[in-house]
C-alpha cells in the first residue's frame, strides 16, 4: 500500500470509512496508471483528448476485475462513485483525495463541483485554511503553501492560468516538480452548457486574460481531477454533458443517496466502489441514533390537521427542551463545550411556514418564550432579512448565538451540516426516499464527533 495513504489518514484523522475509501482510490490508480497517464500528458498538452470508447472500456475492465459493483462509469471519462452516508465526512475525504492524488503523483489541478449555492458557499469555507472545518489540517506540504482556490467569483480575473502558465515550462522537465495545488469550486449552474438567452455561461467566453474561455482552459488541462459533491444531482443531461465537456482524466463522486428517483422507483448507480450506507454508519457509532417518537395509543384521526399540526410542534418543544437539559448536564459532567440543541420544522410551502412562524412567536405558544428564538428560511425571504436569516442560519450552532428553531420549506436537504440539531418535525409528506434520507440526515452529525453513551445525548428525535 502507499505510504502517502498512510500519512494522510494519520494526519487528517481519517475514520475507517474514510481511509478504505483512500485505499480504494490509490489501489485503482495503480492498476489503471491514471497517473501516469496525467504525467505523459503534461509532455504535450495538444494530446489532451477524450478518452475513446476503446481506452475507456479497458479501464473499466481492468477496474471490474478488483471492483465487479462498477459495470459503468455513466460519463465520457472514468468516474467512480463513493457512498458515504450522511455524516461519515465526504468533505473531508475530498480533502484526503486531493492530498494524496498531489503527494503520491504530482496531480496539481481539481475541479470540486457542487449542486447548489448553498454547497457552494460551504465548499469555499472548508477548502479556506484558518477556518474551523478546514480540510488539509494536519498536511504539513499545504500549511507551507495553501492551494490556491479558484471560485465562481474570482476565475474571471486569470487567477488560476497566471502561475500555472509560468511553471509550465519546468514542469516540461520534471512533471512530478512541486507547484501549486490549483483547487477551483464552482457550482453546477456556472458550468451548464445550455445556453441562457440566446448566450453561453460565462465561463465559456473568450476571456481577455488568458485568450480563451475559461472553461476551455480548464478542459485542456492535463492532469484535471474532477470531486463531484451529491453526485446524484449531475444526472440530469444537460449536467452530463457539461461534466463531460470538461475531460478530467478521472472523476470522483460523493453522495449519500447512490440512486435516482423515477417514476418506477429508485435506479441505482452502476459506478458504485464503495458503499458505507447509513445502517453501518450507525452499527459503527459514526452518527446519532435517530429514533421515532409518537404518543401512546394516539389517534389522529380525532384531530384536524391544524390540531395534529399543533400537537406535533408542542411534543417536539417539549423534547428539544429535555435534550437542553441534557446537553447542558453532560457539558457540566464531561468539561466538553457546551452545545445548544435547535429544532426543524419542515413545512409544506412558503405560506404553510409563514403561519408556523407566526403561532410560534404568539403568546399562547409557550407563553411566547421562542417569539426570538425561531426563523423561518425559504424562497420567500428577500433583500437584507435574507441576508439576516443567511447570517442566522450559519451561526445556528454557536452556543451563544439565540436561535433554536429553525422553519424551513425546501432549501436545507443536502449541504447544510451541522451538529446540534436534535429534534425535527414534518409537517410535510415525504414520499421520495432522497428526500426522507435528506431531510433525516441534517440531524445526524454527532457534536463531539463520537457518541457519548448517554442516550438523550447520542439521539436525534423525529416526532410522528
Amino acid at each position: 500500500m502507499n505510504r502517502q495513504v498512510n500519512a494522510i489518514s494519520g494526519r487528517l484523522s481519517l475514520r475507517p470509512p474514510q481511509r478504505r475509501s483512500l485505499e480504494i482510490l490509490d489501489r485503482v490508480v495503480e492498476i489503471t496508471g491514471l497517473a501516469a497517464q496525467a504525467r505523459n500528458r503534461v509532455f504535450n498538452k495538444n494530446s489532451v483528448s477524450t478518452p475513446t470508447t476503446d481506452s475507456l472500456s479497458q479501464i473499466l475492465d481492468t477496474i471490474t476485475t478488483e471492483f465487479p459493483t462498477v459495470s459503468d462509469f455513466e460519463r465520457d471519462f472514468p468516474s467512480l462513485c463513493f457512498a458515504l452516508a450522511t455524516g461519515v465526512g465526504k468533505t473531508r475525504l475530498m480533502g484526503a483525495f486531493i492530498s494524496y492524488l498531489y503527494l503520491a503523483h504530482g496531480l496539481r489541478n481539481f475541479f470540486v463541483l457542487a449542486p447548489n449555492l448553498t454547497i457552494y458557499n460551504k465548499l469555499i469555507a472548508d477548502f479556506t485554511p484558518n477556518t474551523p472545518k478546514y480540510v488539509f489540517k494536519g498536511i504539513a506540504e499545504f500549511a507551507v503553501t495553501p492551494p490556491l482556490i479558484v471560485t465562481g467569483d474570482n476565475y474571471a480575473s486569470g487567477i488560476g492560468t497566471r502561475d500555472e502558465r509560468a511553471l509550465r515550462p519546468y514542469l516540461l522537465h520534471d512533471p512530478l516538480q512541486s507547484g501549486d495545488v490549483h483547487i477551483n469550486i464552482f457550482n453546477i449552474s456556472k458550468i451548464n452548457s445550455e445556453v441562457r438567452g440566446g448566450k453561453s455561461p460565462r465561463i465559456k467566453r473568450l476571456s481577455e486574460y488568458i485568450g480563451e474561455s475559461y472553461f476551455d482552459y480548464l478542459a485542456g488541462l492535463p492532469d484535471l481531477v474532477l470531486l463531484m459533491d451529491e453526485s446524484h444531482r449531475y444526472r440530469a443531461s444537460a449536467g452530463v454533458r457539461a461534466i463531460n465537456e470538461l475531460r478530467p482524466i478521472l472523476g470522483l463522486e460523493l453522495t449519500a443517496t447512490p440512486f435516482i428517483e423515477k417514476s418506477k422507483g429508485a435506479v441505482p448507480f452502476k459506478n458504485v466502489i464503495y458503499d458505507y450506507p447509513l445502517a453501518r454508519a450507525l452499527q459503527d457509532g459514526f452518527v446519532k441514533e435517530p429514533a421515532v417518537v409518537t404518543q401512546k395509543n394516539f389517534q389522529p384521526q380525532k384531530y384536524s390537521r391544524a390540531e395534529l399540526e399543533l400537537i406535533k410542534l408542542e411534543d417536539g418543544i417539549r423534547l428539544h427542551e429535555s435534550v437542553k437539559v441534557e446537553l447542558e448536564t453532560y457539558a457540566r459532567q464531561s468539561g466538553s463545550p457546551r452545545v445548544k440543541p435547535f429544532m426543524l420544522v419542515i413545512a409544506r410551502d412558503t405560506t404553510h411556514a409563514r403561519h408556523l412562524l407566526e403561532r410560534i412567536q404568539s403568546e399562547s405558544f409557550f407563553e411566547g418564550r421562542y417569539a426570538e428564538k425561531v426563523i423561518q428560511v425559504d424562497s420567500s425571504t428577500k433583500g437584507k432579512k435574507e441576508d439576516a436569516m443567511v447570517e442566522r442560519l450559519l451561526a445556528v450552532e454557536r452556543a451563544d448565538e439565540p436561535t433554536e428553531i429553525v422553519i424551513h420549506v425546501n432549501m436545507l436537504k443536502e449541504g447544510w451540516d451541522v451538529t446540534n440539531l436534535y429534534t425535527i418535525v414534518p409537517l410535510r409528506a415525504a414520499n421520495a426516499r432522497v428526500l426522507i434520507e435528506q431531510s433525516i440526515g441534517r440531524g445526524l452529525r454527532l457534536p463531539f464527533g463520537r457518541r457519548t453513551g448517554v442516550a438523550a445525548v447520542d439521539r436525534l428525535s423525529i416526532v410522528a
